[in-house]
């Protein structure tokens, strides 16, 4: 079972609520402790997530937006293909969204050098600025929870996060990396 304390000693300025104290039993295989962790993750998600929604509404944007913005400052110059992997969404509904930001002056898709067919996706200097002020927000409740947590609990959670994305992402993210790397 595990331990669900409440740690008085620490609140959650977020929400003014006691954090919990959370550790894992022995048998944290098991279906209750993996559910928790369902739980957990989805909560921490959304509210991570909420973090960064007043700016996005003020923009007219929603998540969605937001996270293929931020693909594309990673990784720019790339086709809405070179996305799919990583962001689990298809071709079509990627194209929906970049063809929104493109309308909102956030990106601007250009034809490929080699093949003009191609649609290739660059963040405009008002979408690098939009997403730097989300990476902010989501930065400092992030920083918020890790300096709570402690260096062994992060790189804990790295590793299960790794460990969540299939190996097909991995490969995609690398090939990105190296294309970013050779422009």
């Amino acid at each position: 079972m595990t331990d669900g304390n409440i740690n008085s000693g620490r609140a959650d300025t977020g929400y003014g609520l006691a954090r919990l104290n959370l550790a894992a039993s022995p048998l944290f295989l098991r279906e209750a402790e993996v559910a928790r962790g369902i739980a957990l993750l989805q909560m921490g998600a959304v509210h991570l997530a909420a973090q960064a929604d007043g700016l996005l509404r003020e923009v007219g944007i929603g998540r969605a937006h937001a996270r293929l913005l931020a693909h594309v400052v990673q990784w720019p110059g790339n086709a809405i293909t070179d996305f799919v992997p990583i962001t689990a969404t298809s071709k079509q509904a990627l194209g929906r969204v970049a063809r929104d930001l493109e309308r909102r002056g956030l990106i601007e898709i250009l034809p490929g050098m080699r093949d003009r067919r191609q649609r290739l996706l660059f963040a405009s200097a008002a979408g690098e600025r939009l997403s730097a002020q989300a990476d902010a927000a989501l930065s400092r409740a992030l920083a918020e929870a890790y300096a709570a947590a402690g260096q062994n609990a992060v790189s804990g959670f790295w590793r299960v996060l790794e460990g969540m994305v299939p190996v097909a992402s991995h490969a995609a993210i690398a090939e990105l990396a190296r294309r970013k790397g050779s422009a």
